[in-house]
């Protein structure tokens, strides 16, 4: 008897599309050869998990003739909710990089080109004068990040942090008063950050530019845990991080709602009995 190990293929982001949509692959051949070489994999797999329903949608439309669209499902990254917790404010991480008592405004992660980080900027210098109380901080580091330097250049309120080590990082998102998850247009319906469930884990509060309707859009609002704005609009985008600021006693709970929400959703628990059970459905078949 031969043997079949069955197959479950587990998509973060959906490529090409991701890299198509930033202009890093442009030749069609290429493109084409990728798209191939997707389908194969997709129609060679017993099953496929996602992590969002726009995801989903993407993927069962390129399945093959007589390919059965139940075959993919949404199942969440997790995040470990016992590790990450609604940790201090003020913590070493805060005292080590002078940010003190001041609201802390907080993009952390891969500073790339998926990312409108150019909103952050925006946003530091439309509100260096008017709010002394704010400052702004990308910790990350990434191909885009020596082009914000230069853009960000003599902004007192915005400090760039490199990455920190992996065991600070319940600390780093600790340390924000509100967390922002900027995602170029259209980029939102190829990819969920995972940053999204670690600073709900944390009880922090967040600010998502995103396209209207996807993942990331659907669950700070499900949440409670923030706004989400339209993609790469500047005005947007401020009118959205004054909103969120102008009650901190309402911000503080929008944190503690989020952490509530992904601890039923993405704890780690919840997303092992998911897998458990495609997993058995799978050996079943």
């Amino acid at each position: 008897l031969r043997w079949r190990v069955p197959m479950v293929f587990n998509i973060q982001d959906v490529f090409p599309d991701v890299a198509v949509e930033l202009g890093a692959i442009t030749n069609p051949r290429v493109i084409a050869a990728a798209r191939r070489l997707e389908r194969s994999i997709y129609d060679h797999a017993d099953a496929v998990t996602v992590l969002s329903d726009e995801l989903a949608a993407n993927v069962r439309a390129k399945l093959g003739t007589g390919q059965p669209p139940a075959k993919v499902h949404v199942i969440p990254n997790f995040v470990d909710v016992e590790a990450i917790v609604d940790g201090p404010r003020d913590n070493a991480y805060r005292a080590e990089h002078g940010l003190g008592g001041r609201t802390v405004v907080m993009y952390a992660g891969n500073v790339g080109l998926s990312q409108s980080l150019d909103l952050f900027v925006h946003a530091a210098r439309s509100l260096q004068h008017s709010r002394p109380d704010l400052v702004f901080v990308i910790n990350g580091d990434g191909s885009a990040r020596a082009a914000l330097e230069r853009d960000a250049a003599g902004l007192e309120n915005l400090r760039f942090i490199g990455y920190q080590p992996k065991e600070r990082l319940a600390e780093v998102l600790a340390a924000a008063d509100l967390h922002v998850v900027p995602l170029r247009r259209g980029l939102a319906h190829s990819s969920v950050p995972s940053k999204l469930y670690s600073i709900l884990a944390a009880a922090r509060p967040l600010l998502a530019s995103v396209d209207e309707g996807t993942e990331v859009a659907r669950t700070v609002e499900a949440a409670g845990a923030g706004i989400a704005v339209a993609p790469d609009d500047r005005e947007a985008f401020l009118a959205g991080l004054l909103q969120l600021l102008e009650d901190p006693a309402a911000l503080v709970e929008r944190g503690r709602a989020g952490r509530r929400f992904v601890q039923s959703w993405a704890s780690p628990a919840a997303v092992a009995t998911a897998y458990s059970q495609l997993f058995e459905s799978v050996v079943a078949r």
